[in-house]
């Protein structure tokens, strides 16, 4: 009997009280009797009962005010509420007032079978309850752990990729040879327009989407330092709507703006003229963006062949094809605007 469900039973008729107990016992539960509201709270708040059932005649304090200072508990106890036959509307008020279900009292073995099967099917209720939420906050520590695990890998792979970001800087300073060197130089933005990704998650509580109008504004700042000196001013605008994006995308998108922005400052103006390039952001659709880069230079090649290596176009067509898109060029306007629509 001692793993058997603790049951309280408070009512004021004695002989009721003791013949529940002898019923509820034969039917494996371990009983208590109150004769009053007052002991029986009193007994719940000592003890931690499984299920408490209360009757609602009861002189001195009905059970109504028992049921209510039952949930008052720290830890109540579920309460299944005892009325008249004629006595919908305090059953009603029992349930509103946070009693698990009611039984009817009734003379003869009824009363008890209801009582029985009420008592069962609430701990049944009860236990499963208990049972969803220790799942739910299993899952709650086990997602914790896993956003805390992802985190830490965003930081180990930012901080890595600064390493290696430096190590090309190191070898691109030990060059002679200015074609080598620039090339370097361009690796090294490439892998650091990735570490701001990364670095943006592990920074945030958000670990599987990244901020775009932030995470553009910190690479522009970067490009803009990088491309505008004091012979060859580059300005670089950021107009960005708020947007998230997954990191493969966000990873892809930022490469994209890297390479576009890049070639803009070197080819799109003389070296020693001013200019402005723009990147803009936008929703183009409930599940669609668009990105644009744009400059007032001297506009696509006429014989179509690309200025420099080539590799920053390639690496553009690729970044588009994870996207799952098309570059597209327009040359009806001064200068290059580039842009693709992607799905979000």
């Amino acid at each position: 009997m001692a793993d058997a469900p603790h049951i309280l039973y408070i009512d004021d008729d004695e002989g009721l009280r003791r013949l529940t107990r002898r019923v509820l016992e034969r039917r494996g539960y371990r009983v208590e009797l109150a004769e009053s509201g007052a002991q029986g709270v009193a007994m719940a708040a000592e003890t931690a009962f499984d299920l408490v059932a209360v009757d609602h005649y009861m002189p001195g304090q009905d059970g109504l005010a028992t049921l209510a200072q039952l949930r008052a508990l720290p830890s109540p106890p579920p309460v299944i509420y005892v009325t008249g036959s004629e006595e919908g509307r305090i059953a009603v008020a029992a349930l509103k007032a946070g009693a698990v279900d009611y039984v009817v009292k009734t003379v003869g073995e009824d009363f008890f079978d209801l009582l029985a099967s009420a008592i069962q099917q609430a701990l049944v209720a009860v236990r499963l309850r208990v049972e969803k939420e220790q799942a739910e906050a299993q899952l709650r520590a086990s997602n914790d752990r896993l956003q805390a695990l992802l985190g830490e890998v965003n930081h180990r792979v930012a901080n890595s990729l600064q390493l290696v970001s430096a190590f090309v800087h190191m070898q691109a300073r030990a060059l002679a040879d200015d074609n080598a060197r620039a090339a370097l130089e361009d690796t090294q933005r490439r892998i650091a327009a990735i570490a701001q990704v990364h670095k943006r998650l592990y920074t945030t509580d958000d670990v599987e989407t990244v901020d775009m109008e932030e995470y553009l504004g910190a690479l522009i700042a970067e490009l803009e330092q990088t491309w505008s000196t004091p012979l060859s001013r580059r300005t670089l605008q950021l107009v960005a709507e708020p947007l998230k994006l997954a990191t493969d995308k966000a990873v892809a998108v930022g490469i994209i703006v890297n390479e576009l922005v890049s070639n803009a400052c070197k080819y799109a103006y003389d070296s020693t003229t001013p200019g402005e390039v723009r990147v803009l952001l936008s929703r183009e659709t409930p599940d669609s963006f668009r990105l644009r880069v744009e400059d007032d230079g001297r506009g696509m090649p006429s014989d179509g062949v690309s200025i420099g290596t080539g590799l920053g176009s390639k690496i553009v067509r690729a970044m588009a094809d994870t996207l799952r898109t098309a570059i597209e060029f327009d040359t009806g306007s001064p200068g290059t605007r580039v842009s693709l629509v992607a799905g979000l």
